[in-house]
């Protein structure tokens, strides 16, 4: 197809012509061999919202929402449609351990903090002695056999019709 008819075409359809890989709806187009390096921009995007709130003197409380309520949300779409790479699940894992354990006021001196928990005891629930934080290895398993049973449960639907073709 000629550049000036690709044009034409996406012009019609209303749809960004993108070149190589790209981004749609938060999802990458095309995943290379290298799934961490696909999947970074994840854990850009949880650092820059980490350190947005850096500077900020948080509580233990205050940190706990963020981590719970905005952190540990911003992987969810893309940990439903594929399973990441657990190198790259350790190190979000990490950064949000360092973010709970340091300390920052409001001269953005951030110092690291002793990590008096392990993550792994910190992922337990709070009935088990842990803070209720996500287990991203396990939730990301979860979400993906959630997209198979829907798959084995509707099996007249177009996704189970376009994996079967």
């Amino acid at each position: 197809m000629s550049p000036a008819d690709k044009e034409d075409l996406s012009r019609i359809l209303g749809v960004k012509h993108v070149l190589g890989t790209g981004i749609y709806l938060g999802l990458p187009s095309m995943i290379g061999r290298s799934k961490k390096a696909t999947f970074s921009y994840i854990k850009d995007r949880i650092w820059k919202r980490m350190n947005s709130w850096r500077g900020r003197a948080l509580s233990k409380a205050g940190k706990e929402i963020m981590i719970k309520s905005v952190l540990q949300a911003i992987p969810s779409y893309i940990m439903s449609m594929f399973i990441l790479p657990s190198s790259l699940i350790d190190d979000i894992e990490k950064m949000l351990n360092a973010y709970w354990w340091s300390s920052g006021n409001n001269n953005n001196n951030n110092t690291k903090g002793i990590h008096w928990l392990a993550w792994e005891r910190m992922a337990c629930p709070k009935s088990h002695g842990g803070l209720g934080f996500r287990n991203f290895e396990a939730f990301n398993k979860a979400m993906v056999a959630k997209q198979a049973w829907n798959i084995v449960q509707n099996p007249n639907s177009l996704v189970a019709k376009l994996i079967k073709a």
